[in-house]
């Protein structure tokens, strides 16, 4: 897909995000977007299902919502994405630069991104970093956060939460820890 084309689909996509006349929701299936720059992009509810995204740059883009199922993300740089309830089962995330990126209700790819769902929060993490509801902190952080550090967080529902569950979170991730992803240069 050229420049022109890609940009004509993200135009339309807008309008159909806004409800304006002449939208349609982006249809990129399949697609051919390796290096393509689609920093800052709303692609919020695009269909990206395996699309080939190899060295794209998605800084801060909205992908909310987005189906980025078996889409090729290796070496993709997602830094500060907004990932929130973004579909990346059997996405390839090797090399992908996950920092910053808001990982809220994702479905992780189950290898860079993992996700379970327990009681009201959903949780995801990778190899660096654990983010439960939409606090995303390391990991290593999370194991030493105080009774009132949680309680800042949200209140007494989150310190119950994480009273009751965190040595499951953290046994669940010793086991089945996720897989490193070396950031692009």
């Amino acid at each position: 897909m050229d420049k022109e084309q890609l940009n004509s689909v993200i135009e339309k996509h807008h309008r159909w995000l806004n409800n304006e006349e002449g939208g349609e929701r982006a249809d990129l299936r399949s697609a051919n977007l390796s290096s393509a720059n689609l920093s800052s992009a709303d692609l919020r509810y695009a269909d990206l299902r395996s699309a080939n995204l190899r060295y794209a740059d998605l800084r801060s883009a909205n992908l909310r919502y987005a189906d980025l199922s078996s889409a090729d993300l290796r070496s993709a740089n997602l830094s500060s994405a907004d990932l929130s309830s973004a579909n990346l089962s059997s996405a390839n995330l090797r090399s992908a630069d996950l920092s910053s990126a808001d990982l809220r209700s994702a479905t992780g790819n189950m290898k860079e991104i993992k996700s379970i769902f327990i009681e009201q929060y959903p949780i995801a993490y990778t190899y660096d970093y654990l983010q439960v509801g939409c606090e995303r902190h390391p990991i290593i952080d999370w194991w030493d956060f105080t009774d009132k550090r949680i309680l800042e967080m949200d209140g007494k529902t989150a310190l119950k939460f994480w009273r009751k569950w965190k040595s499951h979170i953290q046994e669940a991730i010793d086991l089945s820890p996720a897989t490193k992803s070396e950031p692009m240069e």
